[in-house]
């Protein structure tokens, strides 16, 4: 498996390595414990607390990232703007600002809550599971982006009948649809119905 800042462990004060520690909840969203990341991914997964942000441009159109070939989960196939996990203790919406930064260099505009969802989704191509209980943000891409090339392979602005298209032939996250479809009201709320998410 490719090292990646998501398999790779960091270095802490000491000179010790730490692993990537996820956030365990249970099924309403309460903290149970935490677990390493791969190791909460490993069939049948281990429900964990994970975001999902999705910005949009002036003219409404979606920010979508193709996610980085060295990616251990899931390399190659579009997603949403940006998602990930918050480390133990760290609220949702600061996890969210702070990972749209660190894969993108952006900081987002009106980030604002979209609600959770629950999901289960395997990976057929890693063989892992994305058990999750999911915190949706919306907001507004308004910087130049900066991606991460070990993060980020490619990223594009589009309309909703464009990520229809897009969708019919290229591949994207088990778990995409699913978070888009969650975050819809918000995302209407925030492009307006001329936008036509």
């Amino acid at each position: 498996m490719p090292t990646t800042p998501a398999t790779a462990t960091h270095s802490s004060s000491n000179g010790t390595a730490e692993a990537i520690m996820l956030e365990l909840v249970d099924e309403d969203g309460i903290t149970i414990g935490t677990a390493e990341k791969l190791a909460a991914h490993q069939p049948p997964g281990q429900l964990h607390r994970a975001f999902s942000v999705f910005l949009f441009d002036e003219q409404g159109r979606l920010l979508l990232q193709r996610r980085a070939l060295g990616k251990y989960h899931s390399p190659g196939v579009w997603s949403n703007t940006c998602c990930g996990h918050p480390y133990p203790g760290e609220a949702p919406f600061a996890a969210a600002a702070r990972r749209t930064h660190e894969e993108l260099g952006i900081s987002p505009s009106l980030l604002a809550e979209a609600g959770t969802v629950r999901y289960n989704h395997p990976d057929p191509a890693s063989g892992l599971v994305e058990q999750e209980f999911n915190h949706l943000f919306v907001g507004m891409a308004q910087d130049e982006l900066r991606p991460d090339p070990e993060e980020v392979g490619e990223t594009a602005f589009v309309t909703a009948g464009e990520l229809a298209e897009r969708h019919a032939r290229s591949p994207f996250s088990a778990w995409f649809m699913t978070v888009l479809d969650a975050a819809r009201p918000a995302i209407r709320e925030l492009t307006g119905p001329s936008a036509g998410w």
